[in-house]
């Protein structure tokens, strides 16, 4: 196997913080509770995009590569256009951008969208830049050096008791719908379930100590990526169904985030998702 490709320095941190926030602020935060007839579209059936999205994703991939010349990005609104996109993933270095995390929470009025964007270098997500603008928020990581929150190193800290959570429901199909209600009971009554769980504010809770554990199902590069950074770098664990690592170019379905790896190996003991990932491919296979 050969050796990965050696690459240049990465772009400083703050320098793409600086990039993020501005966005966030500038073009993104104005036009929230401000949307005009017409600026709402649909993807797909439910799926939402505004013309404020599309307008993030070009200012923010415009400045990374003002930043990092050469280097792909994958946005979420270029790869719905076009799947080829998501072939930078196997480039040396890749950013993945997010402009709108929570579109729907944003065309709503509610306050718990995100901006956000990550670096992926040789497959692994190696640093995360997440922005909550409406709390003020700028969650940092970095790989080795730990994880931020507008200027404050996030510290480990013991989980809750019982434990605080998040099961998204939406994508999931119905016999993962039906282990998960037999099981999830077990955890505790502060363990929930619903269809918006949106992925920027649920990995800044986990990292900040708000939440011990998440679920989702769908698990796009734009979502996740970023959080696993900063999930990590906080002393957490974000893992495959099968316990094998989240790696953003690896195509999959299922994922369990914990704030901890005891939380991690606490939940699978009740869950089993691994059995769950092998039924669910059983089922496919047989139907």
């Amino acid at each position: 196997m050969s050796a990965p490709v050696q690459l240049p320095p990465a772009p400083a941190v703050d320098d793409v913080t600086a990039l993020v926030e501005r966005v966030a602020h500038q073009v993104v935060a104005p036009r929230f509770r401000a949307l005009a007839a017409g600026d709402v579209s649909e993807k797909g059936p439910g799926d939402l995009v505004t013309v404020v999205d599309t307008e993030a994703e070009r200012a923010l991939a415009a400045g990374l590569a003002e930043l990092a010349p050469g280097v792909p990005v994958v946005g979420e609104e270029a790869a719905s256009l076009d799947a080829r996109v998501l072939d930078a993933l196997d480039a040396p270095r890749t950013w993945v951008v997010d402009p709108i995390d929570g579109t729907r929470a944003f065309v709503e009025g509610e306050p718990d969208y995100a901006v956000m964007v990550a670096l992926v270098e040789h497959g692994s997500a190696v640093a995360g830049w997440i922005c909550l603008p409406e709390p003020g928020e700028t969650y940092v990581a970095e790989r080795g050096a730990g994880a931020w929150v507008s200027g404050r190193r996030l510290q480990p800290a013991a989980a809750h008791e019982p434990l605080v959570g998040g099961v998204a429901t939406s994508y999931l199909p119905p016999a993962v719908r039906a282990h998960l209600d037999a099981r999830a009971p077990a955890l505790g009554p502060r363990i929930t379930t619903s269809e918006r769980l949106w992925a920027g504010k649920a990995y800044a809770d986990l990292a900040a100590g708000r939440r011990d554990v998440c679920l989702w199902w769908r698990t796009q590069p734009w979502d996740h990526a970023a959080g696993a950074v900063l999930v990590r770098e906080s002393g957490g664990v974000s893992r495959r169904l099968d316990g094998s690592d989240y790696l953003p170019g690896t195509a999959g379905t299922g994922l369990l985030v914990s704030r901890t790896a005891e939380v991690d190996t606490r939940v699978r003991a009740v869950l089993e998702p691994d059995a769950l990932a092998r039924d669910v491919v059983d089922r496919d296979a047989t139907a």
